[in-house]
């Protein structure tokens, strides 16, 4: 394990350049219908009478790496929701959704769609593809809300406005967490773009606690078994350890395939602890692989909001076993569902804002800009999105919620960790941290 990083000719962490001209020759192929890539939710008729406000929530689905069907699933029954109930400001929700098969080229297709289309804002999606779906929006202006927070252009760009600190916070969470408990920390991450970004972020959380950078182990983010990695992964954490070494899986929906792995690998050495994200595992995941018995118990995991359980979510829940129920794409404890919930929610208070006047994305950009505060709930601080945030030094101009839960595997369950992050209970801002990251 080396603790090499790669070097690309693009790199990952964008000032805001215009991107446009590069970007359109691998852009141009559009959703011509809706079929399985691109699909359309219709509102219920009602309210005004005037035309629905219509956006896009886009995800990959069905590919053979990360997939998040709930996300495009929730926005759904969102729409469902709000029209139900006579709309916002009489005007009916209209939603579509694009798949974006873990591509470049897809991810352009479905911005593509979003401008040809006209709608007024992408909201709560994800894609890998910063690089691809940003400069058509950019160039349409239309802001996209809510993003997962997978790549770091959703911190760069203009027309982004993220809900969550995204992967960054997390792991320099994380990285915060183990500093006091590990001895040898390796991060497992997938060998790509996005994945390139992920050991500056826990290596400033380890810092932050006095430990030693992490070991970078790459692996592919569509193996079907990672035998060799997890033995790598385990002689670095146990290498001349005087602590309990911890190995960091972060590969998204690989994160299980890895854990089986593991699972079999680390029967030759000594207890080692397991930590990761939300996005990475969640209580679904920790069911299959086996609850209680299974290789997360006392795992350490980082995520964004309160758990699962907690009554926060219950108008959420309300919504999906009103609209969605039986829909077993929509877990309440996804975070990319969740993630969703709250942009929604953030839509929804531009739109009431905005009351009977002109809905375009010009006005929901506007409002966005102007100093519209939002409250979630208390599933997230107070949300705004001022020019530059506290962190644009260091590359995360638009990142404007670093606070992060730690969370814990006990009896099976994903429940709150007693003892918070640097001792802390209950919420952490990881602004501070973060401040000092080295960006690659």
């Amino acid at each position: 394990m080396t603790g090499r990083r790669r070097t690309r000719s693009t790199p990952p962490v964008l000032p805001r350049p215009v991107r446009a001209t590069a970007l359109a020759a691998g852009a141009v192929a559009l959703c011509a219908s809706l079929t399985a890539a691109c699909g359309v939710i219709p509102g219920a008729t009602g309210g005004s009478g005037d035309d629905p406000v219509k956006v896009m929530t886009w995800a990959p689905q069905d590919t053979d790496a990360t997939n998040k069907p709930g996300m495009p699933a929730m926005a759904r029954a969102y729409a469902k929701w709000i029209n139900s109930h006579g709309g916002i400001n009489g005007r009916r929700l209209e939603v579509l959704t694009c798949n974006d098969h873990n591509d470049g080229v897809g991810a352009a297709k479905c911005a593509r769609r979003a401008a040809t289309e006209d709608v007024v804002a992408v909201v709560g999606s994800y894609s890998q593809f910063g690089d691809s779906y940003l400069a058509p929006l950019e160039g349409a202006g239309i802001p996209y809300i809510g993003g997962y927070g997978v790549t770091n252009d959703e911190f760069t760009g203009g027309m982004s406005y993220p809900v969550n600190g995204g992967q960054p916070a997390l792991l320099a969470g994380l990285g915060r967490a183990l500093a006091e408990s590990c001895g040898n920390v390796a991060l497992v991450r997938p060998d790509s773009i996005a994945g390139d970004q992920l050991p500056a972020m826990l290596d400033a959380g380890l810092k932050a606690g006095g430990h030693a950078e992490a070991g970078d182990q790459l692996a592919a983010d569509d193996a079907t078994e990672y035998g060799g990695q997890a033995e790598q992964a385990l002689r670095y954490a146990t290498k001349g350890a005087t602590r309990k070494g911890c190995v960091v899986p972060a590969l998204g929906d690989r994160t299980d395939t890895f854990m089986d792995s593991f699972r079999r690998a680390r029967e030759n050495f000594p207890a080692v602890r397991t930590a990761t994200v939300l996005g990475s595992v969640d209580q679904t995941v920790i069911n299959a692989s086996g609850g209680a018995s299974g290789p997360y118990e006392g795992a350490y995991i980082t995520g964004w909001y309160p758990v699962a359980s907690d009554p926060r979510w219950d108008p959420m829940k309300k919504v999906i076993n009103e609209e969605a129920f039986g829909d077993n794409r929509i877990d309440p404890a996804d975070a990319g569902v969740q993630t969703t919930w709250i942009a929604y929610t953030v839509l929804k208070a531009v739109l009431e804002r905005i009351g009977d006047g002109e809905v375009s994305a010009d006005t929901v950009r506007r409002t966005l800009n102007d100093g519209l505060r939002v409250s979630t709930g208390g599933l997230t601080p107070t949300l705004h999105w001022p020019y530059e945030s506290k962190l644009a030094a260091v590359g995360f101009p638009r990142l404007v919620n670093a606070d992060v839960t730690l969370q814990v595997v006990q009896g099976g369950k994903l429940v709150a960790a007693r003892k918070g992050i640097g001792g802390a209970h209950g919420v952490a801002d990881m602004t501070a941290t973060l401040e000092h990251a080295d960006v690659p």
